[in-house]
């Protein structure tokens, strides 16, 4: 559920952006025969994303930290601090202000020319009346993030707690962030790059 991260790396390609974004909620292959050519591309830059993030040192560092306590759920809840220090450090990745970045994207994503997965559709008017994007960027909002999403969890997650373990080894996992996202950065655009698709 890291948004921000996801329509970061998809470069300013608006489809592959919407694809990107939505990856979550999209199930299945065949992605080509269900969305156009760039929404699929965004959709397998989304699972290609998450496959690197999952198999890097650093984010194996930042879950152990919480694996004893959340389980499964700590990787959702490391992609969500991971958010936050984006936007904390949104300046050394993007030459847009954030709030200005984030109002573009809530405009791209209510103007898509085609429909949108209806979880999507049940979520956008949230994210945008919180304004997400932005709101990462301060604990406050990451807690009402994780709260939310503790809410909706089939099972007691224990999600809505994870913002003390955030506070308690902030440093540490701003650390791991900082040194992980640069080599995410450069992977997606690599794979960008290598469906003819410039990166900005």
């Amino acid at each position: 559920m890291n948004f921000l991260a996801h329509l970061y790396l998809s470069g300013s390609d608006p489809d592959v952006m919407t694809g990107n974004f939505i990856g979550d909620f999209v199930k299945g292959r065949n992605l080509k025969d269900r969305f156009p050519e760039k929404v699929a591309l965004g959709i397998e830059l989304h699972r290609q994303i998450d496959a690197f993030t999952d198999s890097h040192p650093m984010v194996a560092s930042s879950k152990k930290r919480l694996w004893e306590k959340y389980r499964h759920y700590a990787g959702v809840i490391v992609d969500i601090y991971y958010d936050h220090f984006l936007a904390r450090q949104w300046s050394r990745y993007h030459a847009e202000l954030l709030p200005d970045y984030a109002d573009a994207c809530y405009e791209l994503l209510q103007n898509r020319p085609y429909p949108l997965p209806a979880q999507v559709n049940f979520l956008m008017p949230h994210m945008i009346r919180g304004n997400w994007l932005v709101n990462y960027s301060k604990v406050e909002g990451i807690q009402r993030a994780l709260s939310g999403m503790a809410r909706r969890a089939s099972f007691i997650s224990k999600m809505e707690q994870a913002t003390a373990d955030l506070e308690e080894h902030y440093d540490a996992f701003e650390k791991e962030f900082t040194l992980f996202f640069p080599e995410l950065k450069i992977f997606s655009e690599d794979l960008l790059k290598a469906q003819g698709n410039p990166w900005y």
